[in-house]
């Protein structure tokens, strides 16, 4: 499948861009030099190529990058596409835009420290070049600073917002707690991991959905159906996000290629895979058991075994039925047709990156 990026995630990137880096630049110098890296922006406070320490490296996307945010900018393009959809402006979107790219980049920071992986959007991670401690404190920064930006409207609705995104914190955080968990259990249900991916992604992205409705002083109605869709469309990110964490091509993801079955995680199709009881499952389950690292030939071994025992082929029907259900909420939502249309545009660019 190939995927084209929707005209309103550029848009949002280059609106969002320059708010981002101005929020970032009231940051101590020492974190601020970390969160610049990460976040691939360029340009602004802090930012030189003498700052970065020379393990760091050139790579093909820094020139270009610069002056925009590192990551694909989903998320604040569904914030500003909320704010309309409670007919603002999308300028009256960008603080809440803001803060949910913050709190998004405060956890990738930590889960690559968890997940010990080196590369993130085809460079090196920011631990890797700045120490654990340094992006640590980093993703703490950005945490605090994405609350910081809400609570500075001193309206109700600033109030309303900085609750939304606490609470989508707090599942994502015991989502991530559940994720480490599932490394030391052999037995993972598979209901259990779809529940963690509710709250390590999902609840992250209905926020992203509804925020900026929020912060504008929506109605329940719209948020509520805002959120619904989120959460359908997180989970629907989340199983590709798992087809690409085994069959994604390194240009695509920004990781090595078969990286999730590298670090032996719990992904919805090695659960489904491992759940279906036939030999398939059984040999996929001997050869994860085993301690030691997995050869090229193990990985893509593991990758046929995953796809044999069905996993491959649920987790694609499963992706096809959150991103179903993530179309039924936003039928009932009250919103202009053409905020209808962009929201729809969005959610099917999620499903259709290519592995």
């Amino acid at each position: 499948m190939t995927a084209v990026m929707p005209a309103g995630v550029e848009y949002a990137r280059d609106l969002v861009g320059p708010a981002l880096g101005a929020a970032v630049a009231r940051l101590s110098p020492d974190v601020r030099k970390v969160a610049v890296y990460h976040l691939g922006l360029a340009g602004g406070d802090g930012w030189s190529e003498s700052t970065v320490p020379a393990r760091a490296g050139r790579h093909p996307g820094a020139a270009a990058g610069r002056g925009k945010s590192g990551g694909k900018a989903l998320r604040p393009a569904l914030t500003l596409l909320s704010a309309r959809a409670a007919h603002a402006v999308p300028e009256q979107g960008i603080p809440a835009a803001v803060a949910v790219e913050l709190v998004h980049n405060f956890s990738l920071l930590h889960d690559d420290i968890m997940d010990g992986d080196t590369e993130r959007r085809h460079r090196p991670t920011a631990w890797t070049v700045f120490g654990v401690g340094a992006a640590i404190l980093a993703g703490d920064a950005l945490l605090a600073l994405a609350q910081d930006l809400l609570l500075e409207d001193t309206a109700p609705q600033g109030l309303w917002a900085a609750r939304c995104l606490s609470v989508a914190v707090q599942r994502l955080i015991a989502g991530q707690g559940a994720d480490l968990a599932f490394e030391q259990r052999e037995d993972v249900p598979l209901a259990e991991c779809l529940a963690m991916a509710g709250d390590k992604t999902a609840a992250l992205m209905a926020c992203a959905c509804s925020i900026g409705a929020i912060h504008v002083g929506a109605s329940p109605e719209l948020a509520m159906g805002l959120a619904g869709f989120g959460a359908h469309v997180g989970l629907a990110f989340q199983l590709t996000d798992d087809l690409l964490g085994i069959w994604g091509a390194p240009e695509v993801t920004g990781k090595p290629v078969r990286s999730d079955l590298r670090a032996r995680k719990k992904s919805l199709p090695v659960v489904a895979a491992l759940q279906a009881g036939t030999a398939p499952a059984a040999a996929l389950a001997d050869l994860l058991r085993d301690s030691a690292a997995l050869s090229e030939p193990e990985l893509a071994r593991a990758a046929r075994l995953v796809e044999e025992a069905g996993g491959k082929s649920w987790t694609e029907q499963e992706a096809a039925a959150q991103l179903a259900a993530a179309h039924a909420c936003l039928a009932q939502a009250p919103m202009p047709d053409e905020v209808r249309a962009e929201f729809a545009s969005i959610a099917e660019f999620i499903t259709a990156r290519q592995w």
